[in-house]
C-alpha cells in the first residue's frame, strides 16, 4: 500500500496553468504506475492522465492531450500535473493514483487503481 497526498489546485482563470502534485509515502513508489482523474459534480470520475512506473509511458485522455503534461520524480516519490491552458470545463475534484504495475505499462481506468488521494479541487473561471 501507498498512501498518497495531492496538492497544488485551486482556482485560476480560463487560459491560465496549474500544477498538481501528489506525494507519496512508503520506499516502493517507482514499482508503481500512477494515474491522475477528475470528478466533476454530478459526473463520473474520469480518466485524465497516466504513466508507467519509470515514466516513459504516458497516456492522455484525449479532453486533455496537447494541454496537460504527466511527469513524476521517483526519487522524490512525487507524481505531477502540469495543466495548461486551463477551460471552465476543467474544474473538477482532481485525485491521484496508484498501482503496483509491471514495467511500461499505462492504467488508465478508474478500477485499476487501488490506491487514492483525497483529492484536490480545481476550479477554473470563464
Amino acid at each position: 500500500q501507498v498512501q498518497l497526498v495531492e496538492s497544488g489546485g485551486g482556482l485560476v482563470q480560463a487560459g491560465g496553468s496549474l500544477r498538481l502534485s501528489c506525494a507519496a509515502s512508503g520506499r516502493t513508489f517507482s514499482a508503481y504506475a500512477m494515474g491522475w482523474f477528475r470528478q466533476a459534480p454530478g459526473k463520473e470520475r474520469e480518466f485524465v492522465a497516466g504513466i508507467s512506473r519509470g515514466g516513459g509511458s504516458t497516456s492522455y485522455a484525449d479532453s486533455v492531450k496537447g494541454r496537460f503534461t504527466i511527469s513524476r520524480d521517483n526519487a522524490k516519490n512525487t507524481a505531477y500535473l502540469q495543466m495548461n491552458t486551463l477551460k471552465p470545463e476543467d474544474t473538477a475534484v482532481y485525485y491521484c493514483a496508484a498501482v503496483r504495475s509491471m514495467p511500461a505499462v499505462v492504467r488508465t481506468s478508474t478500477s485499476s487503481y487501488d490506491n487514492w488521494g483525497q483529492g484536490t479541487q480545481v476550479t477554473v473561471s470563464s
